[in-house]
Protein backbone atom coordinates (compact mmCIF):
# COMPACT_ATOMS: atom_id res chain seq x y z
CA UNK A 1 0.00 0.00 0.00
CA UNK A 2 1.57 3.13 -1.63
CA UNK A 3 1.73 6.27 1.93
CA UNK A 4 -0.59 8.08 -0.29
CA UNK A 5 -3.69 5.48 -0.05
CA UNK A 6 -3.19 5.35 3.83
CA UNK A 7 -3.59 9.35 4.18
CA UNK A 8 -7.12 10.29 5.25
CA UNK A 9 -8.41 12.69 3.21
CA UNK A 10 -9.27 15.83 5.89
CA UNK A 11 -12.70 17.32 4.07
CA UNK A 12 -14.08 13.47 4.42
CA UNK A 13 -17.18 13.88 6.04
CA UNK A 14 -18.01 10.70 7.27
CA UNK A 15 -18.00 10.23 11.59
CA UNK A 16 -14.80 8.89 12.36
CA UNK A 17 -13.88 6.64 15.34
CA UNK A 18 -11.77 8.53 18.08
CA UNK A 19 -9.32 6.45 19.43
CA UNK A 20 -6.55 8.27 21.96
CA UNK A 21 -3.77 6.90 23.72
CA UNK A 22 -5.05 8.59 27.06
CA UNK A 23 -8.22 9.26 28.82
CA UNK A 24 -9.91 13.00 28.03
CA UNK A 25 -12.25 14.64 30.36
CA UNK A 26 -15.73 15.26 29.38
CA UNK A 27 -17.55 18.68 29.20
CA UNK A 28 -20.96 19.23 30.56
CA UNK A 29 -23.34 22.38 31.04
CA UNK A 30 -25.25 23.30 34.00
CA UNK A 31 -27.34 26.32 34.41
CA UNK A 32 -28.64 28.35 37.40
CA UNK A 33 -31.73 29.81 37.33
CA UNK A 34 -32.93 32.51 39.20
CA UNK A 35 -36.07 34.31 39.78
CA UNK A 36 -36.72 37.68 41.59
CA UNK A 37 -40.57 37.10 43.66
CA UNK A 38 -41.93 39.28 46.12
CA UNK A 39 -40.59 37.14 48.92
CA UNK A 40 -36.99 37.10 47.79
CA UNK A 41 -34.76 35.17 45.19
CA UNK A 42 -35.63 31.35 44.11
CA UNK A 43 -33.47 28.89 42.06
CA UNK A 44 -34.86 26.59 39.61
CA UNK A 45 -33.51 22.75 40.67
CA UNK A 46 -34.55 19.37 38.78
CA UNK A 47 -34.53 16.05 41.09
CA UNK A 48 -32.24 13.64 39.26
CA UNK A 49 -34.20 10.55 38.11
CA UNK A 50 -30.52 8.64 37.23
CA UNK A 51 -27.50 7.58 39.22
CA UNK A 52 -25.31 9.09 40.59
CA UNK A 53 -27.26 10.91 43.30
CA UNK A 54 -30.49 9.53 42.23
CA UNK A 55 -33.18 11.55 43.76
CA UNK A 56 -31.00 14.62 44.80
CA UNK A 57 -31.48 18.04 43.92
CA UNK A 58 -29.29 19.60 41.88
CA UNK A 59 -29.12 22.23 38.62
CA UNK A 60 -30.25 22.17 35.71
CA UNK A 61 -27.87 20.41 33.37
CA UNK A 62 -26.06 17.92 31.27
CA UNK A 63 -23.54 16.03 28.71
CA UNK A 64 -21.96 18.32 25.66
CA UNK A 65 -23.10 16.44 22.80
CA UNK A 66 -20.02 16.48 20.56
CA UNK A 67 -21.23 18.39 17.82
CA UNK A 68 -22.85 20.99 19.59
CA UNK A 69 -21.77 24.88 20.93
CA UNK A 70 -21.62 25.30 24.96
CA UNK A 71 -24.37 28.11 24.60
CA UNK A 72 -26.43 25.81 22.47
CA UNK A 73 -25.52 22.88 25.38
CA UNK A 74 -26.97 24.76 27.85
CA UNK A 75 -29.48 26.13 26.61
CA UNK A 76 -30.98 22.53 25.11
CA UNK A 77 -30.28 20.94 28.50
CA UNK A 78 -32.62 23.36 30.22
CA UNK A 79 -35.20 23.03 27.84
CA UNK A 80 -34.98 18.91 27.98
CA UNK A 81 -35.38 19.34 31.82
CA UNK A 82 -37.26 22.03 32.94
CA UNK A 83 -39.66 23.03 29.33
CA UNK A 84 -38.33 26.56 29.73
CA UNK A 85 -37.06 27.90 26.57
CA UNK A 86 -36.01 31.18 25.16
CA UNK A 87 -34.17 32.62 27.92
CA UNK A 88 -30.29 35.09 28.17
CA UNK A 89 -27.66 32.60 29.20
CA UNK A 90 -24.61 34.09 30.57
CA UNK A 91 -21.85 32.02 31.21
CA UNK A 92 -20.62 31.87 34.57
CA UNK A 93 -17.13 30.14 35.19
CA UNK A 94 -15.99 26.56 34.75
CA UNK A 95 -15.75 24.17 37.39
CA UNK A 96 -13.66 21.60 37.11
CA UNK A 97 -12.34 19.98 40.55
CA UNK A 98 -11.34 15.89 40.28
CA UNK A 99 -13.94 13.80 41.68
CA UNK A 100 -16.47 16.36 41.43
CA UNK A 101 -18.40 13.60 39.24
CA UNK A 102 -17.80 10.21 40.33
CA UNK A 103 -18.58 8.89 37.08
CA UNK A 104 -15.75 10.22 35.25
CA UNK A 105 -13.10 13.26 34.80
CA UNK A 106 -15.89 15.74 33.99
CA UNK A 107 -15.25 19.60 33.50
CA UNK A 108 -18.96 21.94 33.80
CA UNK A 109 -19.57 25.22 32.07
CA UNK A 110 -21.93 26.73 34.34
CA UNK A 111 -24.50 29.41 33.26
CA UNK A 112 -26.28 31.78 34.74
CA UNK A 113 -29.87 33.38 34.03
CA UNK A 114 -32.76 35.61 35.76
CA UNK A 115 -36.25 34.76 34.85
CA UNK A 116 -38.76 37.51 33.68
CA UNK A 117 -40.82 38.92 35.73
CA UNK A 118 -43.53 37.06 34.40
CA UNK A 119 -44.23 33.68 36.12
CA UNK A 120 -42.15 30.45 34.06
CA UNK A 121 -44.39 27.11 34.31
CA UNK A 122 -41.73 24.05 34.57
CA UNK A 123 -42.24 21.04 33.27
CA UNK A 124 -39.58 17.99 34.23
CA UNK A 125 -38.16 16.19 31.16
CA UNK A 126 -35.55 14.05 29.68
CA UNK A 127 -33.47 12.40 32.70
CA UNK A 128 -35.25 15.19 35.73
CA UNK A 129 -37.76 13.05 37.94
CA UNK A 130 -39.33 16.59 38.55
CA UNK A 131 -38.43 20.40 38.56
CA UNK A 132 -39.06 23.04 40.92
CA UNK A 133 -38.51 26.64 42.51
CA UNK A 134 -36.41 26.82 45.72
CA UNK A 135 -35.96 29.91 47.84
CA UNK A 136 -32.32 30.59 47.99
CA UNK A 137 -31.92 30.96 51.64
CA UNK A 138 -33.88 27.09 52.06
CA UNK A 139 -32.29 25.37 49.45
CA UNK A 140 -31.61 20.83 49.67
CA UNK A 141 -28.36 19.53 50.03
CA UNK A 142 -27.22 19.26 46.18
CA UNK A 143 -25.74 16.96 43.95
CA UNK A 144 -22.12 17.17 42.68
CA UNK A 145 -20.30 20.49 43.16
CA UNK A 146 -23.47 22.70 42.35
CA UNK A 147 -24.02 24.39 45.66
CA UNK A 148 -20.50 26.09 44.95
CA UNK A 149 -21.95 26.49 41.13
CA UNK A 150 -24.92 28.28 42.94
CA UNK A 151 -22.46 30.05 45.66
CA UNK A 152 -20.69 31.80 42.47
CA UNK A 153 -24.17 32.59 40.85
CA UNK A 154 -24.88 34.30 43.58
CA UNK A 155 -21.79 36.61 43.83
CA UNK A 156 -22.23 36.98 40.30
CA UNK A 157 -25.81 38.34 41.02
CA UNK A 158 -24.87 40.73 44.02
CA UNK A 159 -22.00 42.59 42.13
CA UNK A 160 -24.93 43.14 39.33
CA UNK A 161 -27.09 44.35 41.60
CA UNK A 162 -24.32 46.90 43.32
CA UNK A 163 -24.05 48.16 39.61
CA UNK A 164 -26.90 50.35 38.82
CA UNK A 165 -26.28 50.22 35.45
CA UNK A 166 -25.98 46.58 35.05
CA UNK A 167 -28.80 46.01 37.99
CA UNK A 168 -31.24 47.89 35.32
CA UNK A 169 -30.35 45.40 32.15
CA UNK A 170 -30.91 42.79 34.61
CA UNK A 171 -33.77 43.00 36.65
CA UNK A 172 -37.34 42.58 35.78
CA UNK A 173 -39.17 45.42 33.90
CA UNK A 174 -40.96 46.00 37.02
CA UNK A 175 -39.91 45.23 40.55
CA UNK A 176 -40.76 46.44 43.75
CA UNK A 177 -38.54 47.78 46.23
CA UNK A 178 -39.82 45.23 48.82
CA UNK A 179 -38.54 42.44 46.54
CA UNK A 180 -35.57 44.01 45.80
CA UNK A 181 -34.55 44.45 49.84
CA UNK A 182 -35.52 40.46 50.06
CA UNK A 183 -33.64 39.86 46.88
CA UNK A 184 -30.85 41.51 48.64
CA UNK A 185 -31.06 39.93 52.11
CA UNK A 186 -31.05 36.48 49.97
CA UNK A 187 -28.29 37.12 48.42
CA UNK A 188 -26.54 38.02 51.33
CA UNK A 189 -28.18 36.03 54.07
CA UNK A 190 -28.77 38.90 56.40
CA UNK A 191 -31.60 41.66 57.02
CA UNK A 192 -30.81 44.78 55.82
CA UNK A 193 -32.31 48.28 56.70
CA UNK A 194 -34.94 49.35 53.72
CA UNK A 195 -33.18 52.75 53.73
CA UNK A 196 -30.15 51.12 51.81
CA UNK A 197 -32.47 50.25 49.45
CA UNK A 198 -34.72 53.13 48.85
CA UNK A 199 -31.92 55.24 48.16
Amino acid sequence: MSPESRMVDPSATTPKPYCYRYPHPAVTTDVALFSIREDGLWLLLIERAQEPFTGCWALPGGFLDLDEDLDAGAARELAEETGIEGLALEQLGTFGKPGRDPRERVISVAYLALAPDAPLSVRAGDDAAAAAWFPVQALPALAFDHAEIVDAAQRRLRATLDDAGLACQRLPATVTLGALQRVYESLLDAEIDKRNVHG
